[in-house]
């Protein structure tokens, strides 16, 4: 199975970026949806972002403008650029994909 590895999380003031990156092991072309999920403390996994091979994108109403989601399947990563950051986007992202999770990277938004 497909393993992932998430990349790019850390500490940003709010206003700022990030961008995450999901290396995956394995050759991406065949999976069909892929996305980001978060979970924040003491709240629920949430999908943030998907992506289908095609490259048709969905988002969360909370990150909708704010956040892309790109996948290069030649490169067979994954990555989620995010923009205008709010502390309420402070959480654990994960990459998923094909029934597999990263282990997550953090993201902080704080002053």
């Amino acid at each position: 199975q497909v393993q992932l590895v998430e990349s790019g999380g850390g500490l940003v003031q709010p206003g700022g970026s990030l961008r995450l990156s999901c290396a995956a092991s394995e050759d991406i072309f065949s999976i069909n949806a892929m996305g980001w999920y978060r979970q924040a403390p003491g709240s629920q996994r949430e999908l943030v972002a998907g992506i289908t091979r095609g490259g048709r994108t969905n988002y969360a109403d909370s990150v909708k403008g704010r956040f892309t989601i790109s996948r290069d399947n030649a490169k067979n990563t994954m990555n989620l650029g995010m923009n205008s950051l709010k502390p309420e986007d402070t959480a654990v992202y994960y990459c998923v994909a094909d029934g597999m999770i990263g282990q997550g990277t953090q993201v902080t938004v704080s002053s």
